[in-house]
This record gives structure tokens, C-alpha cells and sequence, in this order.
């Protein structure tokens, strides 16, 4: 099924169980888009280990963004995947680094990751801040939330942008009255790197949010992946 065909919907009829090799205990799919289940092999990573490092700010969801990234690219066919959180201080809006690998073989690598292939900069204030291309492989991607078009951001490697905090507002993805862009950005990451389809980043996100706030957020990752751009 093409994504931009795609039916969103987190209905909780008739549940797809899936289990993801993240932890000990395997999770259970409890609402889930329509879609075509079979696995798809992302051919850009074929024969090697792919590292994402996220930033963003405490209350954003970037910890989640690699959580679901990594059990979305289980389901399409990734035999190793593994996603965790570096914090600094703990307060709401202090910066936060947080990491996925992804491969078709085991990953046996335990340690944060300094050499990203991709980044994924969930707050642009951030570039401010610190160099959140530090280490960035040649030819690799940085995505950016905002509203600046890639040639705009002047930044090292392959940039893409978005303004995944419109579409937080637009789709009404909010917690504490701030928008939370996690869910987009993980639609933009699809479409920039193709390596995890659409599809599937729709099915954990209503598998963690069931039911309304699912769809909301499974439709603001598509409207990311429609509008996400390197121009």
C-alpha cells in the first residue's frame, strides 16, 4: 500500500500482536493502521549497522522518538535494534541526547554514539547550543524541526527540515499546553532516510497511544513525511 494512501486509524478491533526484541519482555501490539505486514528489508542499510543520535530538550520525546524508531524498524525486518536515553540535568527543556542503532545482524555495541550516520535535531534552538553534527559520517543526514529550509541552516551533511512544531499544533499534540514533536520526526526521519517505512512508524505510535491520541499523532507523522524536505 503506498503511504500516502494510507488509512490512519487506531481502532481497537481485532489487535496484531508483534513482539519486539528490545527487552526481555516482548511488547504487544494493541492498536495498529491497516497496512501490508510484510517485512521490508530497508536496502540502504543492508550489510551494515545505522546509528541515529537524537537531541532535543526534557519534555519533547526524544527518548520515545528512539524507543519507537527502533521497534518500528524491528517490524520491518531489522534483526538488531537498540535505543537509549544520555541525560544531562533533568529539568524540562535541558538539553537531551538519545541514541538508536538499527542493523540486520546483532548489535553487540553498548556505548553512546559518537560517529551518527543520521541526526535528529528535534529543537532547532538547539544548533545554538551545541555542534549536533559533531562526529556526523560523511554523507550523512541531520533533520531538522523548523521552519528554515535546509539551505537556510547552513549545517554540515545532508539536511532536511520540517516545521514539525506547526504540525504538533496543528494536530493538537500537546502535553503541559507545549507541542510535542517526537511523533513528527519520526515521519520526517522515513521520508529523509527511507530506511523504516511509514507504515510501520504509524503502527507503534498507535500501539503506544491507543485509541484518539494515536491518530492524532500517526497523522501528524504522515503530514511530517508528506512535507519533510531537502530543498
Amino acid at each position: 500500500m503506498n503511504s500516502s494512501t494510507l488509512p490512519v486509524s487506531c481502532d481497537l478491533t481485532n489487535p496484531i500482536q508483534i513482539a519486539y526484541s528490545l527487552s526481555e519482555t516482548p511488547l504487544s501490539s494493541q492498536c495498529a493502521p491497516e497496512f501490508d505486514q510484510v517485512k521490508y528489508t530497508g536496502v540502504a542499510a543492508m550489510g551494515k549497522m545505522i546509528e541515529i543520535r537524537w537531541h532535543g530538550r526534557g519534555g519533547q520525546g526524544g527518548v520515545t522518538s528512539a524507543e519507537l524508531l527502533a521497534k518500528a524498524a524491528y517490524i520491518d525486518g531489522y534483526e538488531g535494534v537498540q535505543a537509549f536515553p544520555f541525560f544531562g540535568s533533568e529539568r524540562r527543556g535541558a538539553p537531551v541526547k538519545a541514541f538508536t542503532r538499527i542493523s540486520h545482524d546483532p548489535i553487540n555495541v553498548r556505548s553512546q554514539i559518537y560517529e551518527p550516520d543520521i541526526v535528529a535535531v528535534l529543537d532547532a534552538g538547539i544548533i545554538d547550543v551545541i555542534d549536533v553534527t559533531e562526529g556526523l559520517k560523511e554523507n550523512g543526514k541531520v533533520i531538522v524541526n523548523t521552519q528554515k529550509s535546509a539551505v537556510e541552516l547552513n549545517l554540515a551533511g545532508h539536511v532536511y527540515t520540517y516545521d514539525g512544531t506547526g504540525i504538533a499544533l496543528k494536530h493538537k499534540l500537546m502535553v503541559a499546553g507545549l507541542p510535542v514533536v517526537n511523533t513528527t520526526m519520526l515521519g520526517a526521519f522515513s521520508k529523509a532516510t527511507g530506511l523504516v517505512k511509514l507504515e510501520s512508524i504509524q503502527k507503534v505510535i498507535c500501539d503506544n497511544w491507543p485509541g484518539k491520541v494515536g491518530t492524532r499523532n500517526a497523522a501528524g507523522a504522515k503530514e511530517a513525511y508528506e512535507t519533510c524536505s531537502d530543498k
